[in-house]
């Protein structure tokens, strides 16, 4: 067996070294601010950034190379490696500040690069200002992907722009692009990314949140990741305007990002109209608000329709755009609604979203096939093609979906059974993992929405740290570089 060259792995290092130089620079962006009143965990910020800086600097001297050239296999293990260690740098002022342990401050950090938004932290209503700032801004960065950034604006990182731009974006059919060139293609998303913050931000604000309120909620809702300045989330406004700001920004950010890219370049919602798999995510969460609706009307939940509606509205397009935001402890609802509500979170957000789950088109193409095969069984000669909208699902796409579906499953259940020989009861730990892989946040049982998941242990977390790892950069991406044969030349 041979493994791949010395300088290949320099290559990898040396970008992974801008990367963490990148975020050493992004950790004095919450120390300021000190310039707007006391903050008791600036001075914790700058301290992590020097250490950052200085970590960053030794390792960009140390594997300095002549050429960046990437191959799709330095892709995917820069991907992989870049989010363990940026988690672990990120993790850095909560550690120092906060009074808890690293795998804690990790496990915090991991959650907000991954956009999971499962959190340990309470009190949040008390935390410093540059912490719950910092935490937002994590969700922000992970949102489209702190590679694609990079791809945006360090053109450094030359050819093989590409692979990263595979290993990142969601969804079974990674290459297609926006625009003829990768780094085009990433700023447009970004820029797309940018301009929705902006308008979350503003609408926020009008609706009635204070600057910074409007500041932290609008970098975890663009993102889906779910990250609040309050223990009450949402709810803690108890404002309906500010409900439906969240699900108008929740569900445009649960949209594939290339068809806000085409409508706003051709100015029509065209795009839209034709897209199958925006049409069966709006489908699918309209069908779940009805359901609930209608559950909590009928027993009694709400004194009203009208308010049963709205309950039902938030939290159902929260939990399927995999956000986690939530105005009510929903594992309480009756008729078995919070399990529904995490089967929304598994599939109905878009490719190429901010969403986390399997993603629609995959389910869509899972059901055409499925359907496919038992015609078969009726015309056992008759060829019929999986379709998706005007075209026809490659082979290559559809095993590529088997493929995920099959580590999907997996995963769950090993994941599951692990945090149960822990002791974890079966509906904490299925829906812990659930709400981790699929990027969702708050679980039931003991992670559910009324409260979190710091009463797990070191080993819990570590488990469900990485499967939001799994979640986030898509199973594939992370387990490929398990395999003995990505090793070999």
């Amino acid at each position: 067996m041979h493994t791949p060259g010395v300088n290949s792995f320099r290559v990898v290092l040396n970008i992974l070294s801008l990367l963490v130089l990148f975020f050493g620079l992004l950790l004095f962006v919450p120390a300021a601010f000190l310039l707007i009143g006391p903050d008791e965990a600036a001075i914790d910020f700058m301290l992590s950034g020097v250490i950052t800086l200085v970590m960053g600097s030794v390792a960009f001297l140390l594997t300095r190379v002549k050429s960046r050239d990437l191959r799709a296999r330095d892709g995917f293990l820069l991907v992989a490696i870049t989010w363990l260690v940026l988690a672990a740098v990120a993790s850095l002022p909560l550690y120092l500040h906060l009074p808890i342990s690293y795998t804690h401050a990790f496990f915090e950090a991991i959650s907000g690069l991954t956009t999971t938004g499962a959190t340990v932290l309470t009190g949040l209503d008390d935390l410093p200002r540059s912490i719950l700032f910092w935490r937002s801004l994590l969700q922000w960065l992970g949102g489209m992907g702190i590679l694609i950034l990079a791809v945006a604006i360090l053109p450094l990182l030359g050819v093989g722009g590409m692979q990263l731009y595979k290993a990142e974006i969601s969804g079974p059919s990674k290459d297609n692009k926006l625009t003829p060139r990768i780094t085009e293609t990433a700023k447009a998303l970004w820029g797309i990314y940018v301009l929705l913050t902006l308008l979350c931000f503003v609408a926020y604000w009008i609706a009635g949140m204070s600057w910074f309120d409007a500041l932290i909620h609008t970098g975890s809702t663009v993102s889906i990741g779910g990250y609040s300045s309050h223990d009450a989330s949402i709810g803690y406004f108890n404002s309906a305007a500010i409900e439906w700001v969240a699900i108008v920004f929740m569900l445009l950010s649960g949209v594939n990002f290339a068809m806000h890219f085409s409508a706003f370049r051709r100015m029509t919602m065209e795009p839209y109209k034709r897209c199958p798999e925006a049409r069966y995510f709006l489908i699918a969460v309209a069908l779940g608000v009805l359901l609930a609706t209608l559950v909590l009307w009928v027993h009694g939940e709400y004194p009203s329709l009208g308010e049963s509606f709205r309950m039902a509205a938030f939290n159902v397009v929260s939990v399927a755009t995999t956000t986690g935001y939530a105005t009510a402890d929903y594992s309480l609802w009756p008729f078995h609604l919070a399990w529904l509500l995490m089967l929304l979170s598994v599939f109905s957000t878009s490719s190429g979203s901010t969403g986390g789950g399997i993603k629609m088109i995959r389910l869509v193409v899972m059901v055409k096939l499925a359907a496919r095969e038992l015609m078969r069984i009726i015309h056992p000669r008759a060829i019929q093609p999986v379709m998706l909208g005007a075209g026809a699902v490659g082979q290559s796409v559809i095993f590529a979906v088997l493929a995920f579906m099959l580590f999907y499953g997996v995963t769950v259940m090993v994941a599951s059974f692990l945090l149960m020989l822990t002791g974890l009861d079966d509906t904490t730990a299925i829906s812990a993992v659930l709400a981790c892989i699929n990027n969702l946040g708050p679980g039931l049982g003991g992670v559910g929405p009324a409260g979190n998941f710091s009463g797990l242990d070191a080993f819990q977390l570590w488990v469900l740290s990485f499967t939001m790892l799994l979640g986030r950069l898509e199973l594939l991406t992370v387990l490929v570089i398990l395999v003995p044969a990505f090793w070999r030349k």
